[in-house]
């Protein structure tokens, strides 16, 4: 089985910029795309600025850290993907933008390249059938941060190959990555447990069980959860919170698993978590009580 020498990763957000980080700082040659220019100079500063920040901390000497960025590339050109040996996307959590994706990358990409996806809760299957290659269409679901978070989730598809399998797993344990392997279902593992939860996190403060604070205070405190479910909400996006949501009920067809309504009216709202200032948690306020405070 030969080393992957070359990895593309298509969408700049915080996903798609930690895994080509994470990529980089393995040594492996990384082209990071996407169509937004400014998105891609986020993508790059986010990792300069991470680099810089673990240098001072001991976790990465500073020319492991130089080395790291030389590994990097960024490119709008889709075509720039080309000799990748494994394309992994990490783009909007939906399932005809992915499709549409798929299928452009399956034009693109050499014949023997592994297409890999970052989804969350989306048949990988039904990824695969956009494409001519079935068989070299993984799952790849990375936990946010990337870098920091030590769990891969490997998902196959009817057609993934054993082939397809072992090199994607032993990828993900190159990365230093624990990986667990899921069956295609709605919300594979982790986010078919973890997002019911924050659902009902949701309906708690919906039906004023109880406040914000004290639902999230009572989940870490009472079961050693380092973020309470509104806050990690928050962190994760409450848009992604409810497309999975949508996508375990509409893929399990049960009640049980419908979105909470206040969480749909966040959403509608545009309170989609930190990523917008405000979500469950106002922190564009807190940011302000920081700096009047700095000013004292």
């Amino acid at each position: 089985m030969a080393e992957i020498q070359i990895i593309g990763v298509v969408g700049g957000g915080q996903m798609g910029s930690g895994i080509a980080l994470l990529a980089a700082a393995h040594g492996i040659e990384v082209w990071l795309h996407d169509s937004d220019l400014n998105a891609l100079n986020r993508a790059q500063n986010y990792i300069s600025d991470f680099i810089q920040n673990i240098v001072p901390k001991g976790h990465r000497s500073q020319a492991a850290g130089s080395d790291a960025l030389k590994h990097l590339h960024c490119t709008s050109n889709l075509e720039d993907l080309h000799p990748a040996d494994v394309i992994i996307e990490a783009i909007i959590e939906s399932e005809d933008v992915k499709r549409n994706l798929f299928s452009e990358l399956d034009k693109i990409a050499k014949a023997s390249a592994i297409l890999a996806s970052n989804t969350s809760s989306i048949s990988i299957t039904r990824l695969a059938s956009a494409t001519n290659r079935p068989e070299q269409v993984i799952g790849m679901h990375f936990m946010n941060p990337p870098p920091i978070m030590k769990l891969i989730e490997i998902v196959k598809g009817a057609e993934t190959s054993d082939e397809t399998f072992s090199i994607t797993k032993a990828l993900a344990e190159r990365f230093g990555k624990t990986v667990i392997c899921s069956q295609d279902y709605p919300g594979f593992i982790v986010n078919r447990i973890l997002m019911p939860m924050i659902n009902e996190a949701f309906y708690a403060l919906y039906t004023a069980v109880a406040s914000k604070e004290d639902i999230d205070t009572g989940m870490k405190l009472g079961t050693k959860h380092p973020m309470g479910p509104l806050e990690l909400a928050d962190f994760i996006g409450l848009d992604v919170c409810l497309s999975i949501m949508k996508i375990l009920h509409n893929g399990l067809g049960d009640s049980r698993y419908a979105p909470c309504p206040l969480l749909v009216q966040y959403v509608d709202a545009g309170r989609l978590g930190r990523k917008r200032g405000i979500g469950v948690y106002n922190y564009r306020k807190k940011a302000e009580e920081t700096k009047a405070s700095a000013r004292l």
